[in-house]
């Protein structure tokens, strides 16, 4: 239904006016969830590879913690000499007003922490392991986060675009379409008026 505004050229200039900027309105976020997409389909792909790779490498780890297990004994107290990794930094970019984080971690060579009296080369082999576990963490981290920020913009993108296109530029285009259509009938019922006029004119001449 057609937003009820009293038909005048004015209110057809401003309306038209408001019915392009809400189509440049429509354009500009389909084109943002579009890049939106393309750039989470990317990421999507490159953590794919990664969680595969992760998964390799959790499996290499734990099989060789648990041969350092049977042949040292259980290595828990081994385990704290390790300090707390705190080299861990997130800054953000923007991506179409997205804000997507980027976790750097320190990138240093493992230093052994333990001695190597008590311990074996599986211990060592572990430990180096889980070093790149700990790499791998940190930049599948960034990937899903990023992931799920992105997905969240898209859907929210996606609503606004299907809110412009189906409520507001249709409700538009009916205002435009009532405004024209009442100032086609008022002109109509002008010259009609005018017509009559200027018969009544010509017979009054004719009667002088």
């Amino acid at each position: 239904m057609a937003e009820q505004v009293f038909p005048t050229k004015g209110n057809l200039i401003n309306t038209k006016k408001s019915l392009a900027l809400a189509k440049l309105g429509y354009e500009l976020m389909d084109r943002k969830r579009n890049i939106l997409i393309r750039e989470m389909m990317s990421l999507i792909d490159t953590a794919k590879s990664i969680r595969g790779e992760i998964e390799e490498t959790y499996r290499n780890a734990y099989l060789s913690l648990r041969r350092a297990n049977i042949t040292m004994g259980i290595c828990e107290e081994i385990s704290h000499t390790v300090p707390v990794e705190d080299g861990v930094k997130i800054t953000y970019r923007s991506v179409m007003g997205v804000e997507l984080p980027a976790v750097s971690l320190e990138q240093k060579a493992p230093q052994i922490y333990y001695g190597f009296s008590a311990t074996n080369s599986q211990l060592d082999a572990a430990y180096i392991a889980f070093d790149k576990v700990k790499q791998l963490t940190a930049a599948l981290a960034e990937l899903e986060n990023s992931v799920y920020r992105l997905a969240n913009a898209i859907k929210k993108t996606q609503r606004r675009a299907n809110a412009l296109k189906n409520i507001v530029i249709p409700r538009f285009e009916e205002t435009v379409k009532y405004i024209t259509d009442s100032l086609d009938e008022k002109d109509r019922e002008e010259f009609s008026r005018l017509k009559v006029i200027k018969a009544v004119k010509k017979m009054k001449k004719k009667t002088v």
